[in-house]
């Protein structure tokens, strides 16, 4: 019999795999503990439905990560800090206060969690930020400017 995984079952399928599995088990075991369903042919149908649906979904998605990346390429980030005569920030800039400068100041929105920096920025000066979003890479300038 043919039935539609609704969870994991470990060894047997996983959630929203059609297999073939022996009658008696998917009555007395898969059914009453609603782990799957028969997979008729309206079930099977509202299958390929989600599953382009989900296709279209990831290829928006690629398509406006792509055009955020692009648009990172030409921008600069702007940030004044207080720092002493020698160019040394009194406190360092780390990823979160440069997406928080990003979505400000050109209302782009970049998780921390692409930004990378391999250690905080403390110094003032022109800085070449690269982002990295699911193996695809941009950058940006930031420029820190000392405050008046």
């Amino acid at each position: 019999m043919k039935v539609l995984f609704l969870a994991d079952v470990p060894r047997i399928g996983k959630r929203n795999e059609v297999k073939e599995v022996n009658d008696g088990y998917a009555a007395n075991f898969l059914f009453p503990k609603k782990l799957a369903q028969p997979a008729t042919a309206d079930v099977l149908k509202k299958i390929e439905k989600k599953k382009e649906e989900l296709r279209i979904e990831k290829e928006v998605e690629a398509k406006l990560l792509d055009k955020n990346l692009e648009s990172l390429s030409g921008i600069t980030v702007v940030m004044t800090k207080k720092g002493n005569a020698q160019g040394h920030l009194f406190s360092s800039i780390h990823a979160k206060d440069i997406s928080a400068a990003l979505l400000k100041h050109h209302r782009i929105s970049i998780d921390e969690s692409f930004i990378d920096l391999e250690e905080p920025i403390k110094s003032f000066g022109e800085f070449t930020i690269p982002v990295t979003i699911a193996k695809k890479k941009g950058a940006f300038t930031l420029s820190i400017n000392p405050e008046k």
